[in-house]
């Protein structure tokens, strides 16, 4: 293995989303800055989100859209570099957000590809030095500065910023590396689950809808008690659930096995007011369909799977419906059970649930408690985030700060 024959300011592992914003802050700040990833190509987390498009951030981010047992640390880091600064830094790189529905901010080009050539771009122009296809088998730290080895290469560092990132979609490199690192420094690990990854069922009848989506509720009970809810779509597919509601739910169903999963259909309504509705349409027109009465508010083909899972012919009149089916049909129409089998796991899923403790972190700096000169951002870290831009926020503020931070850091020792 070759000696290192330079050592750099800061070294940043890991060239995603945390990673490049930490490199280009550093940089910025005055620090000769590496940027090191084990894949040939990065950013394909950038490539891949919001359908390819990237959701940049959103208009309102707090520690409230995003889970972690340290709220108060995450509260800090999203305040020092907030979805304002985020929006601005891309304005600087020449992508202009967009605001949409949501509160969701895109670039206008509408491509992930274009903000991860506007990094690249930044990365060349500040000269850091990107080596890819280097992938770290170990480091340690010795005599003030960081000797980070893998196959054929070995760099020193002053600095060091982790943004390896957690364990989803696997085949972008995230492959829980960074944890074995952060351990050999003294960190521990909250238990990781994937989130934001879609859920299965065995449900032919739901299998039977694949492509419908509908607004749905869907919440978690547990002992009787609402756990948590989230609105929004949901997908039916050929395997099961899909879409903002089933992806933002998954990592609370995954990490409380023993919660059941309810949905609403129909969010926007009332079990009160469609009671009132069916009651004076049967005054009315006690004639007409149940059918024809709940496609005024629902997908036909969604009525016709509802009507037969409740053995009620399509074709039932208002007068031929019994009390204590129609209310049953109220109460399965806003409380049913959708029973997941299981879930698609890792390789698909947006983002790792859990990681190093935030706790374990200087909130102001992201520089490890345990080891002077280690700093962490981005994924790698106990903070998982909804559908709609927190996840990527979550990555710019921690990024921007560890980065910030490191380059002080160099500074400070070469006053002394």
């Amino acid at each position: 293995m070759p000696e290192p024959s330079k050592i750099w300011d800061v070294a940043v592992i890991g060239a995603g989303a945390a990673g490049l914003m930490s490199a280009i802050t550093a940089k910025r700040r005055g620090a000769e800055v590496i940027l090191l990833d084990g894949k040939s190509k990065i950013g394909a987390k950038i490539l891949m989100s919001g359908g390819t498009r990237c959701n940049l951030t959103n208009q309102n981010v707090t520690e409230k859209d995003f889970e972690s047992e340290h709220k108060n640390a995450l509260r800090a880091v999203l305040k020092a570099f907030s979805s304002e600064h985020a929006v601005e830094f891309f304005q600087n790189l020449g992508i202009q957000a967009v605001l949409e529905e949501g509160g969701k901010y895109f670039p206008s080009t509408h491509s992930g590809r274009a903000v991860l050539e506007a990094f690249l771009k930044e990365v060349n122009r500040l000269g850091i030095s990107l080596e890819t296809s280097r992938k770290v088998g170990s480091l340690e730290y010795q005599n003030g500065r960081f000797l980070i080895c893998g196959e054929d290469f070995s760099y020193y560092s002053r600095a060091l910023v982790l943004t390896t990132g957690g364990l989803s979609f696997p085949a972008t490199g995230s492959d829980g590396a960074g944890y074995g690192m952060a351990k050999h420094f003294g960190h521990s690990l909250v238990p990781t689950t994937p989130s934001l990854t879609p859920l299965l069922t065995e449900d032919p009848d739901w299998k039977s809808l694949s492509g419908l989506s509908l607004p749905v509720s869907l919440s978690l009970w547990t002992d009787g008690k609402k756990k948590i809810a989230f609105e929004g779509p949901l997908l039916f597919t050929h395997f099961g659930f899909s879409g903002p509601s089933a992806l933002n739910i998954s990592r609370h169903w995954i990490r409380l096995r023993n919660a059941d999963l309810f949905a609403d259909f129909l969010p926007e309504l009332s079990e009160e007011r469609l009671r009132d509705k069916l009651l004076l349409q049967a005054g009315r027109h006690p004639g007409r369909r149940l059918k024809n009465i709940l496609t005024e508010d629902l997908p036909e083909r969604f009525v016709e799977v509802f009507l037969a899972k409740q053995k009620i012919p399509t074709a039932l009149t208002l007068n031929q419906l019994k009390r204590p089916d129609r209310e049953g049909l109220l109460r399965r129409l806003f409380h049913f059970p959708l029973r997941p089998s299981g879930f698609k796991g890792y390789e698909k899923a947006e983002v790792t649930a859990g990681g190093i403790p935030l706790s374990e972190v200087d909130k102001n700096t992201m520089q490890s408690k345990f080891q002077p000169g280690l700093f962490f951002a981005g994924e790698i870290l106990d903070a998982d985030g909804r559908i709609g831009g927190f996840n990527f926020q979550w990555a710019w503020s921690s990024g921007a700060l560890a980065g910030r931070a490191a380059a002080d850091l160099i500074r400070t020792l070469d006053v002394k």
